[in-house]
């Protein structure tokens, strides 16, 4: 993942994780005793180790399957839909997933459960064997990697719990026959995340390294917690006391004042745009992998570029080439900003319009769109998304003979500068009632949104939207977040946590409307992992909340 130190030995990864085996499994499969109890004897080895444990956090396929965290989070929802070619059974997996038929044997769930425990797996195997009593130990860098290590780890269980639920929460390396675990209560996972991300912001520096870029930092510590804490708040029953301790872990990340907003938000998306000052925790692609249709597990490029582009693009354009058409925009995401928002919405969505003028611009003619039957019919809409999409500027960039269309190196946002101040405002209104500082947050947003350059009295407040559309506070905190982050993998893990996901978001949404039930709140744990955990259930139990 992180570009300095991908000659570390892929031996070390693969001795240090299951991934290496077809048999495995979070229950069974042995890591390598000898090596792990044993290898972990200078602060080279931990450095090494803990680049092992970051590779999972950058997979967009794995175990022959597509598992983008953006695609998780927005084709489930009412953002996207599955997309594809005209047969709807393209990718069958995500077809069902984007349709709520999935089961325990749906082919996208084991891998993006396998995925967070792998890394877990490494993490765990660097903090049990790092003995901090060896003098070749006791340096200032060897803390930090173990504070990095534990930041991982709360990544990890946070990101498989907000699609799974409670799930088990794992600290210690497992063993081969560590065949007996059960998921935790919502209280445990949480309380794990927020102890990890504290011990981790207490040592992690400010800033990364110079070359260290997508490393672990205090604020990336501090706003996984304060996320992790309004998650928690929301599943309890609108805990304040919750609400209260994100909005103070959220204030630490304002108060380094290391961020700041782009001024340009189209900037965020652009070929090239990597690491800005918005960048909190933003995850790294690279074309530097040898990846290639004949082995492309665990890549390092950005593969949804290729996969999210848009099917049947003409191939005149002068900005986009074709793509497979996947996480096909829905009109009520294009439809659900504001008249005076259009600038946020064109960076976000494309429409067969924009394409149109796109060609006149350049001086081209060919009709943009070559066949729009080509993108599965019932999911086409004719808007598109923008923001992951598949530039011309990105063909030839691989430089070890990898696959372009495997090897793009446009970074995943993870946790934005714009994201804390949008949880910040949430949690101040929805805990200390502090309205005020939550309004000015969110004008921050709306100013931005507006355009480049100062846009003082152009745009509407906060204060305004509530006056003129009818909106609460919270209904504003809600637009904004569907507006800011959309495409971007939040929007569904978003209204499950607060509630909001319900049947009436699929009205006349092809396939998902009629599907959707509050049993499809969470993905249920694969079929290979619950038969040999007898005590591991498909779905969490409604007592696992209390």
């Amino acid at each position: 993942m992180i570009k300095n130190l991908r000659n570390v030995s892929l031996l070390l990864a693969f001795a240090l994780s299951f991934v290496a085996c077809n048999k495995d499994r979070l229950q069974v499969d042995p890591v390598n005793q000898v090596l792990s109890s044993n290898y972990y004897q200078t602060e080279l080895h931990v450095a090494e180790a803990l680049i092992g444990a970051y590779d999972p956090v950058g997979w967009t396929m794995a175990f022959g399957q597509w598992i983008s965290p953006v695609m998780f989070g927005e084709i489930r929802s009412d953002n996207a839909n599955a997309g594809g070619d005209p047969s709807n059974n393209d990718q069958p997996g995500w077809q069902e997933f984007d349709d709520f038929r999935e089961t325990n044997i749906n082919t996208l769930i084991h891998p993006l459960y396998r995925r967070s425990y792998i890394g877990i797996n490494r993490v765990n195997s660097l903090l049990s064997n790092t003995d901090t009593s060896n003098p070749e130990m006791a340096s200032d860098a060897v803390q930090v990697y173990l504070a990095e290590a534990k930041f991982l780890r709360a990544f990890y269980h946070f990101e498989v719990f907000r699609h799974f639920g409670p799930i088990p929460v794992v600290t210690e390396e497992l063993a081969p026959d560590a065949v007996n675990l059960e998921r935790n209560t919502l209280s445990e996972v949480m309380q794990q995340i927020i102890n990890d991300c504290e011990a981790a912001a207490a040592v992690l520096p400010t800033l990364p390294a110079s070359g260290q870029e997508g490393r672990a930092t205090k604020g990336a510590a501090l706003a996984l917690m304060g996320k992790a804490y309004l998650y928690w708040a929301d599943l309890s029953g609108d805990n304040a006391e919750k609400f209260d301790a994100a909005a103070s872990a959220l204030q630490e990340v304002v108060d380094l004042g290391i961020y700041e907003l782009v001024d340009d938000m189209g900037s965020l998306y652009t070929q090239g745009s990597r690491n800005t000052t918005e960048a909190v925790f933003e995850i790294q692609h690279n074309p530097l992998y040898q990846s290639d249709w004949g082995w492309f597990e665990g890549i390092d490029g950005n593969g949804i570029i290729q996969l999210c582009g848009i099917r049947g693009l003409c191939a005149e354009h002068p900005t986009y080439e074709a793509g497979w058409g996947f996480m096909a925009v829905t009109e009520g995401l294009y439809n659900h900003f504001l008249d005076d928002d259009h600038y946020r919405r064109d960076v976000t969505i494309a429409s067969e319009a924009t394409l149109e003028q796109d060609m006149i611009d350049a001086g081209l003619s060919c009709d943009p769109i070559i066949d729009a039957t080509q993108n599965n019919p019932i999911d086409y809409t004719g808007y598109f998304q923008v923001k992951y999409q598949n530039f011309k500027a990105f063909a030839g960039t691989n430089v070890n003979g990898g696959n372009e269309h495997l090897t793009k190196a446009q970074n995943t946002h993870y946790i934005r500068y714009a994201d804390v101040l949008l949880m910040l405002a949430e949690a101040l209104h929805r805990g200390s009632g502090d309205d005020g500082s939550a309004m000015a947050h969110i004008d921050a947003l709306r100013e931005r949104a507006a355009g480049p350059g100062d846009n003082a009295g152009e745009f509407r407040t906060a204060s305004q939207l509530m006056a003129d559309e009818g909106f609460s506070l919270l209904d504003v905190i809600w637009y904004e977040r569907r507006a800011e982050f959309a495409c971007e993998g939040d929007r569904w893990t978003d209204l499950v946590r607060s509630g909001r996901a319900e049947s009436g978001l699929f009205v006349g949404d092809g396939d998902k409307e009629g599907n959707f039930s509050e049993d499809n709140l969470w993905l249920p744990i694969a079929l290979e992992e619950t038969v040999l955990a007898s005590g591991l259930t498909s779905y969490p139990d409604a007592s696992l909340f209390n």
